[in-house]
């Protein structure tokens, strides 16, 4: 018999802390930490999205869906910073709900993520290929339609063949371990902020300021209806929190590396949608490598091969964040029983999840093959705003309930700001698609039924008494 003690016990904060330590390599520092959470917010966001959301739903304005994403994500971010240093153990928004409201909640975000997570991995894949597909113009080389594009694309479009190779790419560039791959992801965010550093300044000397007129021409509603698209781009630092239990000195450095990556983000997502906006009317933007064609349209072409390149090589950031990101969450959830054990499996060398790992490139090459930019991406947000929920109410229900725990950093102006990051996420969310809306509850019976099938029969606190201050039958 199903009971609501059964369904709402918690794993006691000071459990988790100690529970499975050794497991996972420890050797993440702060600045590779934090290139994480950059590789992780920047790339799509200005190298994809940018271009297709100022294009077809907020114009100039997407400036101001940047911003209103941003700061949705800053409340939730401040939230994350203290569950970060309080339980530095890998699966992020998940493990946090696990531990203070209860199996369910928990079991729930975690189901979303392994969703969310894998298509926005697909996501950015595309857009990469996006930039592929226009650096071969540039240099006059043609490939087979076939490969160059996911059905209904272009015309002979079959596949999106790039996006899928880069997607096995990542998950054997995971595979290699930790340390290798945060060497090779701390180096390329360094390669794509040197590109986005020099779009801003190059670009900023071609901006026609016509070209914010009109700033709303799909009106107030359409900005904000481009930050419900945009928001993945702002909150890669909860995908690379779930790297915690990787970290040297997680209660220390998550925290920073949380808050030092969307600031030196948010920088960048505001100088560089006022550059493509102002270098080109939002109607001549192209979709999918915007700015390439931006700078081109000036006359820049070299530069806007320079570009293409640096998008190519910088968003392999986001797909690498991510995928570590849903990895460490699955690997989590088999952990806790609530998933089969197999998928738990490390490689007796490196410590990584190598099955998982392979499992999540395959299905995101899957996605990034034979789905458009645009219906993939609606996969990713409504699972993610609700994350953000869950982690913002769990941070102030858990300061009132247990105000004395030894937290490195605490979230500011205790409970106003976890209260905005939940009502901007839930605004936001009421701004999605209905056909995201019915994605999101096929993939939410699915996991309803494996909860109540497998996951509460095998989870691993059958075999010890649950938090006592959960609730009762």
């Amino acid at each position: 018999m199903v009971t609501s003690r059964s369904m709402f016990r918690r794993k006691p904060v000071d459990r988790i802390a100690t529970e499975h330590e050794g497991e996972l390599e420890r050797s993440l520092g702060l600045w590779q930490l934090t290139a994480i959470g950059v590789g992780g917010i920047i790339g799509a966001g200005i190298f994809a999205l940018a271009g297709a959301v100022a294009n077809e739903t907020a114009g100039p304005a997407v400036l101001v869906s940047f911003l209103i994403a941003g700061i949705a994500s800053a409340a939730a971010a401040l939230s994350y910073a203290e569950f970060a240093g309080l339980i530095p153990k890998a699966g992020s928004a998940y493990t946090y709900g696990y531990a203070v409201l209860g199996e369910i909640v928990g079991w729930f975000i975690g189901w979303d993520l392994l969703l969310e997570y894998t298509a926005i991995v697909a996501v950015v894949g595309i857009g990469i290929s996006g930039y592929f597909g226009f650096l071969l113009q540039q240099l006059g080389l043609g490939l087979p339609a076939w490969m160059l594009g996911a059905p209904g694309t272009g015309e002979g479009h079959v596949v999106d063949l790039f996006a899928v190779v880069l997607c096995l790419l990542i998950a054997f560039l995971l595979n290699l371990g930790i340390r290798a791959a945060a060497r090779f992801e701390t180096v390329v965010v360094g390669i794509k902020v040197a590109v986005v550093l020099l779009v801003i300044v190059v670009g900023f000397f071609h901006i026609n300021t016509a070209n914010y007129t009109p700033f709303f021409p799909f009106g107030i509603g359409g900005a904000i209806t481009g930050a419900a698209t945009v928001f993945f781009a702002v909150f890669g630092y909860d995908a690379m929190s779930t790297a915690a239990e990787e970290s040297r000195d997680a209660t220390r450095h998550m925290p920073r590396a949380i808050i030092y990556s969307l600031i030196i983000a948010m920088i960048l997502y505001v100088l560089a949608t006022l550059v493509l906006t102002g270098m080109q009317n939002y109607r001549e933007i192209d979709p999918e490598s915007g700015f390439s064609t931006a700078f081109a349209s000036v006359g820049l072409s070299g530069l806007a091969t320079l570009i293409a390149v640096g998008a190519i090589i910088g968003i392999l950031t986001v797909m690498f964040t991510f995928m570590l990101g849903v990895t460490r969450v699955w690997f989590s959830m088999s952990r806790d029983g609530l998933l089969p054990a197999w998928f738990a499996k490390l490689h007796p060398v490196r410590r990584v999840p190598t099955r998982v790992t392979w499992i999540v490139g395959a299905a995101s090459a899957v996605i990034a093959g034979f789905l458009p930019i645009r219906e993939a991406a609606e996969l990713t947000n409504i699972g993610i705003l609700l994350a953000f929920v869950v982690v913002c109410v769990a941070v102030i229900v858990l300061r009132y309930r247990q105000p004395d725990l030894p937290r490195s950093f605490r979230t500011p102006w205790m409970p106003v700001v976890p209260a905005v990051g939940v009502v901007f996420s839930i605004w936001l969310i009421t701004f999605l698609a209905p056909e995201t809306w019915l994605r999101f509850g096929v993939w939410f019976v699915i996991g309803l039924i494996i909860y109540f099938t497998y996951s509460r029969r095998h989870s691993a606190l059958n075999a010890t008494p649950p938090d006592s201050s959960g609730p009762t039958p």
